[in-house]
């Protein structure tokens, strides 16, 4: 398939591009910038005036609906809502029934997935056997059927003596780890530890529980040389110790979600279980230094964290119900949001939600000659609201429902075929 992008704002932090340009794709790969190869007749064009033409999104550590997921939501329901979110791979989480350890059950995901259409469907592998911190899994297996990092997704490895024998092999077999920093003995609450979690009476999950296992886990990295990225960092002091780390020379990396670059605590006021997030919505000047630290690259990537729940998960009492929130849909808009307030500048912006291919050496994550065709067409001007009839996940478990929002993905491509298109808010045609 041969298709020219025309006349769309490329925006490319990999080459430092950002220009007003023609973009030219053939075999699912970008061939040309500007003027196309000699003798290039496109089959189709995009008219991309007035949009921003960017790499695919990649969202890092996505929870999976299947195998064993909710009623409702599916990898059928989530795959596409992704591809219309501008996303063109998912990184799915170990943390599925069954769990992602071993070779069924990830061409099990990789065959729905691959039924499923819409955005490209990656696993992380389990760190442990059933995630349960005891028994290393097989992770050069994991890695050789196709898992692109392992992780022990949100179930802490308690041993110190485990976690340091998982990181040794990772980094033997050359695989990524990603971890969520979370002492296990402090994180049984439900809520920030602060001024609001008290007032309503609901356990509380302090600082520390995350900042102890980063100590734990940084020590262990440096006596390894394992390359780990932290998931879903969610205070200051925790952003502070992992660029401190890297400072230092440590192989780490981090990420935050787009719901702790917005919220802090006080969303959880009357018990407002669509803000039961894990970890949990922190104080206000934590979600100030997250900001601060994505802004000058101390956080490397934001994602979406994204949790499709059946609608009757938030009708529990707020300490049974589960936690997590759908965020495909908003993941764009959320993070344009912050370039118009001018915490990032575009170009980081893009950085931050399509860097997760660099530091898996995955497709996608640029528009330069050579790399994978994988595009959002994003109007960036777009006004929308966000309500359960216009967002494309099963899950509309969200806080943000409600929020008028500004920027939306009008056609995504994945290895230069549309996998997703609006309607009339701009032109495709046959020359």
């Amino acid at each position: 398939m041969r298709l020219s992008v025309t006349c769309g704002r490329l925006v490319d932090p990999a080459s430092g591009l950002d220009q007003v340009t023609d973009l030219h794709l053939a075999d699912g790969r970008v061939v040309a910038l500007g003027e196309p190869p000699e003798g290039f007749v496109p089959e189709q064009v995009l008219d991309a005036a007035g949009l921003l033409v960017l790499p695919g999104i990649v969202d890092l550590g996505v929870s999976l609906p299947e195998p064993g997921g909710g009623r409702h939501a599916s990898l059928r329901s989530e795959a596409p809502a992704a591809a219309r979110g501008g996303i063109t791979t998912l990184i799915g989480l170990p943390d599925t029934t069954p769990v992602i350890d071993n070779p069924a059950v990830v061409e099990l995901i990789h065959q729905r997935a691959d039924a499923a259409g819409g955005a490209r469907v990656l696993c992380s592998g389990a760190l442990t056997q059933g995630l349960m911190g005891e028994r290393l899994a097989d992770m050069a297996t994991l890695r050789d059927i196709g898992c692109v990092a392992v992780s022990n997704a949100r179930s802490p490895i308690v041993d110190s003596r485990v976690l340091r024998c998982a990181l040794e092999y990772a980094a033997t077999v050359g695989v990524t780890v990603l971890l969520f920093p979370a002492e296990a003995g402090l994180a049984d609450g439900v809520v920030h530890e602060g001024a609001v979690g008290a007032r309503l009476g609901l356990p509380g999950v302090p600082e520390t529980a995350e900042t102890i296992a980063l100590a734990r886990a940084l020590l262990l990295v440096e006596a390894s040389g394992a390359r780990v990225h932290f998931c879903r960092i969610s205070s200051a002091r925790g952003a502070q110790m992992v660029a401190e780390a890297r400072d230092r020379g440590l192989p780490v990396s981090a990420d935050v979600s787009i719901n702790h670059l917005w919220l802090d605590e006080t969303a959880v006021e009357g018990f407002d279980t669509s803000a039961r997030l894990d970890p949990p919505l922190r104080a206000a000047a934590d979600r100030q230094a997250l900001r601060a630290a994505l802004a000058d690259g101390g956080i490397d990537l934001v994602c979406s964290d994204h949790r499709a729940l059946d609608a009757d998960a938030r009708l529990a009492p707020f300490s049974e119900a589960p936690p997590g929130a759908s965020g495909v849909d908003l993941l764009l808009p959320l993070t344009l949001e912050l370039v118009e307030e001018g915490l990032l500048s575009l170009s980081r912006a893009v950085e931050a939600l399509t860097g997760a291919a660099t530091l898996l050496g995955l497709p996608g994550g640029s528009l330069s000659p050579g790399a994978v065709a994988d595009l959002a067409l994003v109007d960036p001007d777009a006004e929308w609201l966000a309500s359960p009839e216009t967002l494309a996940s099963a899950g509309s478990n969200t806080p943000f429902l409600g929020r008028d929002l500004r920027g939306r993905c009008v056609a995504t491509l994945i290895e230069g075929e549309v996998v997703w298109q609006a309607g009339a808010d701009w032109s495709a045609r046959t020359p």
